[in-house]
């Protein structure tokens, strides 16, 4: 049984700034690229297998190193390295971390845990949410899963808000891109622990999709956006 508290994890009225950014659409959407929920899509299909992946990994494996014991402790600058290496424009790592550092923030009143100081003051979001989700007692495969979710819902929610598409048919895409997306929770969980339990990021996957990683550049040049990223 899910445990109560990953619910809120899940809810994107949680304050750590997700309603501020698209995950690439508003980029893909300013050029044409993304008109219909179909887009939205096939948006998602391609971005999920690849950075979606990618975030799931980290997540998963950060949440098996954060819930290791106190004795024990985590030595977190590798896995931030290996997720900054894989995560090759800048905008995106800034975007990255200051999700990150937000997440933490709201993070420590909700479930406190002296896990998150090694982590330092801006992780890569990925990483702090695999922490928080062992903080809050939860396993790998939650941490992957969320990470899924969110990107998701990150992206149904900017479509609604760029192109006034219908709440209901993107809810439909976005129930669909979470069951699509469940092989690739399951890669990316099992990718995630093993790295964890090798102790080696290098282990981590890193798939990616170069035209949105290009999109990004131009978005974070460009003015009048609005959504940061």
């Amino acid at each position: 049984m899910v445990a109560p508290q990953l619910w809120l994890l899940a809810d994107s009225r949680l304050p750590t700034g997700g309603h501020a950014h698209s995950a690439g659409l508003e980029a893909a959407a300013t050029r044409g690229l993304v008109r219909t929920p179909e887009d939205v899509a096939g948006f998602l299909a391609a971005r999920v297998p690849t950075a979606g992946l990618l975030t799931a990994a980290a997540s998963a494996a950060a949440c098996a190193l954060g819930d290791r014991p106190a004795h024990a402790p985590v030595g977190w600058d590798p896995w931030d390295a290996a997720v900054s290496a894989r995560t090759p424009v800048a905008a995106l790592r800034e975007v990255s971390r200051a999700q990150g550092r937000a997440l933490l923030r709201t993070a420590r009143a909700a479930w406190p845990s002296l896990g998150y100081d090694a982590l330092g003051r801006r992780p890569h979001q990925a990483l702090a949410l695999g922490v928080v989700v062992a903080a809050a007692g939860g396993t790998p495969h939650d941490a992957a899963a969320l990470a899924v979710h969110h990107l998701a819902g990150q992206v149904v929610s900017a479509a609604v808000r760029l192109l006034g598409m219908d709440p209901l048919a993107l809810s439909a895409v976005h129930a669909r891109a979470l069951a699509d997306g469940a092989a690739t929770v399951a890669e990316a969980a099992a990718a995630g622990s093993a790295a964890a339990g090798a102790h080696d990021p290098a282990l981590l996957p890193a798939a990616s999709t170069p035209l949105p990683e290009v999109l990004a550049v131009l978005h974070a040049r460009g003015d009048g956006a609005l959504f940061a990223s």
